[in-house]
């Protein structure tokens, strides 16, 4: 199950969980769409895969599964990139469809 995090990790914007702005990597890494197409270019700097939209908990209960049951996490991770550290990255993986990286 997603964590789904709260805040851009580079930025530090606050993503709640109906956010259309939240973007994660296959390890849930968390970025605003803002910092993953103007900084980041679809490569995330921590694993170097691509990003899609995240999801959204829902909040109707009638399955059972729903954020009354599920909350959403709490923990910040805030980490800005290291624009030096991810030149590298971004070099390796940008010409390289994020499912074939």
């Amino acid at each position: 199950m997603l964590e789904i995090r709260p805040n851009c990790e580079h930025c530090n914007k606050t993503l709640p969980n109906d956010s259309d702005e939240a973007m994660i990597c296959s390890y849930e890494c968390t970025f605003c769409i803002s910092c993953v197409d103007n900084v980041l270019h679809n490569v995330c700097p921590n694993c170097g895969g691509g990003f899609e939209k995240r999801p959204t908990r829902p909040v109707n209960c009638l399955t059972g599964n729903c954020i009354e049951k599920h909350p959403v996490g709490t923990r910040i991770v805030y980490k800005p990139i290291d624009e030096n550290a991810f030149k590298e990255i971004l070099k390796e993986f940008n010409n390289i469809e994020p499912r074939k990286r």
